[in-house]
């Protein structure tokens, strides 16, 4: 089971953690295991490398984890910008999680 996890302060999404395999095919060949890792690394591109903003980034292939947190002090409009990339982000998770409910949870914290 995929879990992704969105911390939140108020309103505030400040970090995402996923962990897990979906369990739907082998490694390599899982599609909602690649579906949720491309998603996450199309966000900290976005965040990290277009907007340059050194989001901190964690990766621990052995347990099937990765995270992103958002660093403090953004101005209004990357502030801004990074809600609304994580927000999406959160709205397809749950979509998935619509879609595969034996394979992935979505929650926030």
């Amino acid at each position: 089971m995929i879990t992704a996890t969105f911390h939140l302060e108020g309103s505030r999404i400040t970090s995402v953690q996923v962990e897990g395999h979906s369990g739907l095919a082998p490694a390599g060949e899982d599609i909602l295991c690649a579906a949720v890792t491309s998603a996450v690394r199309v966000t900290e591109c976005a965040v990290n490398d277009v907007l340059g903003l050194e989001a901190s980034v964690k990766v621990k292939p052995d347990k099937a984890l990765i995270s992103l947190k958002l660093p403090g002090g953004l101005g209004q409009t990357n502030e801004s910008t990074c809600q609304t990339l994580l927000t999406g982000l959160m709205v397809y998770f749950t979509q998935l999680q619509e879609e595969y409910p034996d394979n992935i949870i979505v929650m926030e914290v």
